[in-house]
Order: structure tokens, then sequence, then C-alpha cells
């Protein structure tokens, strides 16, 4: 459906609350609208972690809504835009939270999902919907809003700012005079460690990482328990003595050390959109989650896939025969995923950055 108007509009306003990866396929979507619309005043409604990773992104106003404050949040969103009537709401977040967050918005276009992907009912929240595509990345998906506008895609661009104290951060930890392959072992919530890889298998990628190529190895990550733990046993099981950050990193700072790195290599969580940010290679454990759907964009053929073999042993059925983008949400799914796989495509993402092994 298009949504192309006569003019640009003055201002408008998005939702897309969370998370950190699906945040970050959202930035190339703003950039699109506004350098198509570059006198377009953009409010972005977004969560609380969400704008620690994006505050200061050019042209762009933000509203936070943080969920720790429960019902008060969306009092305060209220407060934040100060009653303002917007020409048009792009709802680019199906959930119940983003729901609630745009009944505070005032805006007489209200553009939403098709009814299958507008899951809670955020079909009901809206009254102009994209049509129907199927099998989408989650970036194309967002990115239908803006050509639902008539706007281009154009060159992709995200160009979210790091400051030069975090800069120099990363500046202190990421050795210039050698390779650094970045890993971000855990999606962190506890919820979802049915995505996470077993921490031996990433000593064993650590070590040939550093005996191949002489990269220098930084463990990243949050700050909860699980985390904390996966950091602490991979350093231990490493020869190579890799350096441990875990939950020692704002996300800007991890930002800027993802922007120095080689290669990172991580499972289906932020940091892999992030790297691809920032345009760092990624080398993606996708065992639980269709790489079609949430995969690196950029780095798809990078991608250590495991997923049609779970979905097989999973549901007993091809990746066709489920719904697209299903999850299996079994943890020994990502066992499938051997080093050896890995390590064909860290080879490979070496090789593409002209990266040989010392003497090769």
């Amino acid at each position: 459906m298009s949504l192309i108007p006569e003019s640009p509009p003055s201002h408008l306003c998005i939702i897309r609350l969370s998370a950190i990866g699906d945040t970050c396929h959202t930035v190339p979507v703003v950039r699109a609208i506004q350098r198509a619309w570059p006198g377009t005043e953009i409010t972005w409604i977004v969560g609380r972690v969400e704008h620690e990773l994006l505050r200061g992104l050019e042209g762009v106003k933000f509203a936070v809504l943080d969920k720790s404050l429960g019902w008060r949040a969306y009092a305060r969103l209220r407060s934040t835009l100060e009653r303002r009537k917007f020409p048009l709401l792009l709802h680019m977040h199906a959930s119940t939270r983003a729901n609630l967050a745009s009944l505070v918005v005032t805006a007489p276009l209200r553009l939403g999902f098709d009814r299958a992907r507008a899951r809670d009912g955020q079909h009901y929240f809206c009254n102009r919907h994209l049509k129907a595509r199927a099998r989408r990345h989650v970036m194309d998906g967002l990115f239908e809003f803006a050509e639902a506008l008539g706007t281009e895609r154009g060159e992709l661009r995200w160009d979210i700012p790091i400051d030069p104290a975090d800069r120099e951060f990363a500046g202190r930890h990421v050795d210039p005079g050698a390779p650094t392959l970045v890993i971000s072992p855990c999606s962190g919530q506890r919820f979802r460690n049915y995505r996470n890889w077993r921490a031996e298998r990433y000593a064993a990628i650590a070590d040939h990482a550093h005996s191949r190529y002489g990269a220098k190895i930084l463990l990243t990550g949050g700050s909860t328990e699980l985390e904390r733990s996966y950091g602490a046993t991979i350093a231990r099981q490493a020869k190579c003595a890799p350096k441990n950050l875990i939950g020692e990193t704002s996300l800007k700072q991890l930002l800027a050390i993802l922007e120095r790195a080689a290669v990172v290599v991580c499972p289906d969580s932020g940091p892999a959109h992030m790297a691809t940010s920032v345009r760092t290679p990624v080398v993606g454990l996708y065992a639980t989650s269709n790489r079609f759907r949430t995969g690196p964009y950029l780095s798809q053929h990078l991608v250590a896939d495991s997923y049609p073999d779970a979905v097989r042993r999973e549901f007993g059925v091809p990746v066709d025969a489920i719904r697209f983008g299903r999850r299996v949400r079994n943890p020994e799914a990502m066992d499938l995923i051997t080093v050896a796989d890995v390590v064909a495509k860290l080879d490979l993402a070496f090789a593409e950055l002209g990266i040989d092994p010392p003497g090769g």
C-alpha cells in the first residue's frame, strides 16, 4: 500500500522499541527516509537500553519507553511527546508493549504490518497495512515501510554515532598491529539459552584464529551471570589467553570495539547486527533460528548454518514445511554446528579481508 504524500510531511513518528538487533535493522530505513525527505523531523519511540546505543543519531528525536517503570512508562512517554499530533505513525514493532505505546501517539495515518506479520493484535492498532509478503529478512520487512512512502532504499547507511571517549576505550583494547577476532558467545537473555554454543568450542575457535593468523582474541558480552560464566570458561580453556571484556563495556564502547575488529563470531544476537552496522564481517552460528530471517545481513555467506538439520530433527519435516522463521527451542540443536564448520567460515572471512597466515 502506498502512502506517498503530495509533499513530504513536516514530521512523523516511528515505533521500534527493541531489540538491539532489530533497532540496528531500523536505522538504514530511517536513513532512507531522511535521504528522501531531508526536511522531515523524525521522532523515534525506542526502548531505554536500545537508546543507549542509538543516542545522538543525526536528525532523530528519541522518545524513550523505559519498561522498568511498568505502567508509568506510558504516562512518561505521553509527557515526552507533549501531546504532539503527527501526520503519520510508522508502527514498525508488532508487540503488546509497542501497541500500548502507539495509543499515546496521535496520528491520523497509522501504518503497520499485514495481518500475518502483525503479532499481538498489532493489526487493530493501525488503519493502514503493508501488503502481505512472505519469507522476508527482518530488515527487508522494515524497509517495506519506507517503500510504502515512495522512498527508495539506496545504499545501506547506519552512521550510529560513537563518542571519541568510546573510540579511545576501544583503542586501548584492540591491537592495531594484529587482526582482532571478537567472540561474543551468548545471546544474553536467560530464555534464549537455546541459542548458545558450547564454551569449549569457542575456545577452540579462539586458538585456531590465534595460531593460524596471529589474531588477538577479545571476549565481549553483557553482565549477566551466564555471560560472565561463559567468558571465564572460554578464557580458562583457550591456550591463547584471550582478553575477557564481558560485562566491562557499554553498548557504545562495544560498537567501537566491533568497528575495529577484523571479524566477529557470535550466535543470533544483537552484536551480530551491531557489527554489521559498522561493516565488520560476522561469522554467525545459526541452528535454532533461520539465517534468512535474522542472520547478519551483509554476512549471510559466512553463517555456519545448521538450522535445516535442526528443523528436521526437531519437527521431522524440511524447513519449507514450517512457518518461516520458526525457532528451534532446543539447546542441543547448537551442537549440530561443529568446530570445523566455524573454522571454514572464519578462514573464508579472513581470506576475504586479505589476511593470510604468517608465511602463507
